[in-house]
């Protein structure tokens, strides 16, 4: 049996004996909760002594000795390989009346360390007799059901206020974030956009109103002013709301907009990162958007306007100029005029460049072509939004990756690169991406 406490460990000293793998998935999680740790091995792993540098541990390169134990000690981790050293580090604990865990032997340890997880506010501490598989699933099974509202965190005099702008990521709704899942799980209000990942409304509990505030490119759409208006006035009213958009909301998604519409009228603002398209499409269709000794710059860019268009503010003359990777966003529909610009002013016809198209999710694809020829080819395979443009060497790397058979996630979703002997030749000009491909 087990007296369970939850230890308040913000400036008191812990001591960790052992510097290997324990050591390093253990002292992290103590530096988080606040204590002073310092670790006594002659030997640390690289994270830690790299800890140890930037003064954020105490390090004592040199096996235990007895006195190590002080009295500024609150808990002791013995985290060696050597049983022998484990118990002489638990038997002095013992006699100074420290709580010491030993990581080698849960049934000689006075103490055992819980599978501990977070989720909707709520901490979780699992010990399951000391078996730290069982303890980690269970562990994992509650934050889950806190994180997709089965176990209901919203309630009582604790829950949660104002407005949080999540990023939901590029589509596929398993690369919202931990933290954007969590709050998603405990709002009263889902106000969310057409490019968020909107099959995570089906968990939502049956009380919480959403808030259709899709923008159809050329078509439907709630203004922004109305946007903003519904977050203050839900808010308001005292409940939790959520802005859910797609990509990361202060990446081209008027996130500080609406911040600043919070922020006019007092409601507190909470800001939760997303995995914005621009890098996560390239990313998806096998294209690093940077690669040692190919492009060592990133550009991203919106093409909501044409360049020749006079509220564009992008200066396209500079990005031809530049040997690096340009990323558009919302340019699919003005590609031509794009890739003109970019010629005109300086950059390779033959550059290679793709369109990716519905990026992570199951539709997925991609144009691959030159940037002379990459809008007549996005035209001919019906490109559409949403998709990312990538203009750049970096566009044939992806075909070096096909071939070492890496990303195996997107053939699965037909979006291979690389020459497919059973489907159709390509056509097209030719150039350094061989061609243009719809993959």
């Amino acid at each position: 049996m087990t007296y369970l406490l939850g230890l308040r460990l913000e400036g008191r000293g812990v001591l960790v004996v052992g510097g290997g793998r324990v050591a390093q998935r253990r002292v992290p999680a103590l530096m988080a909760d606040g204590a002073r740790v310092t670790v006594v091995s002659p030997e640390a792993t690289a994270t830690l002594e790299g800890l140890a540098d930037t003064g954020r541990l105490t390090w004592v390169r040199r096996g235990f000795e007895a006195g190590d134990i002080g009295t500024d000690t609150w808990l002791v981790h013995a985290a060696t390989d050597d049983p022998a050293v484990n118990a002489a580090v638990a038997a002095e604990a013992e006699a100074a009346r420290v709580w010491c865990v030993r990581a080698d032997d849960r049934h000689a340890s006075a103490a055992w360390t819980p599978a501990k997880g977070a989720a909707g506010g709520i901490e979780v501490g699992v010990v399951a007799g000391g078996d730290p598989r069982r303890a980690a699933g269970l562990r994992d099974a509650i934050t889950e059901a806190i994180t997709d509202g089965t176990l209901d965190a919203r309630r009582g005099r604790d829950r949660l206020r104002g407005v949080a702008l999540v990023g939901g990521g590029p589509g596929d709704p398993g690369l919202i974030t931990v933290r954007g899942r969590q709050l998603l799980a405990q709002a009263d209000v889902v106000v969310v956009d057409r490019l968020a990942p909107t099959p995570l409304l089906d968990g939502l509990p049956g009380d919480t109103e959403v808030v259709d505030a899709a923008k159809i490119p050329y078509g439907r759409a709630m203004t922004q002013e109305d946007i903003n208006r519904v977050l203050v006035e839900r808010a308001a009213e005292g409940k939790f709301v959520v802005r859910l958009k797609g990509g990361d909301s202060f990446l081209f998604g008027r996130g500080a907009e609406e911040a600043a519409a919070c922020a006019r009228a007092g409601v507190p603002v909470t800001v939760v990162p997303g995995v914005t398209s621009a890098l996560a499409a390239p990313a998806s269709a096998g294209i690093p958007v940077t690669q040692r000794g190919v492009a060592q710059d990133l550009h991203i860019v919106s093409a909501h306007v044409a360049p020749d268009d006079d509220r564009s503010t992008v200066d396209w003359a500079a990005l031809a100029r530049s040997h690096g990777t340009i990323v558009v966003l919302m340019g699919v529909e003005r590609l031509g005029a794009i890739a003109a610009a970019l010629i005109r002013d300086g950059r390779a016809a033959d550059t290679p460049a793709a369109v990716v198209q519905e990026a992570t999710l199951p539709a997925q694809r991609t144009v691959v072509a030159t940037l002379a020829t990459i809008a007549a080819a996005a035209e001919d395979a019906g490109a559409r939004p949403p998709a990312v443009v990538v203009i750049g060497d970096v566009v044939d790397v992806a075909r070096e990756l096909d071939i070492l058979h890496m990303g195996q996630h997107i053939a699965d979703r037909g979006a291979r690169f690389g020459d497919d002997p059973g489907a159709p030749a390509a056509t097209g000009s030719d150039g350094p991406s061989g061609g243009n491909r719809v993959l």
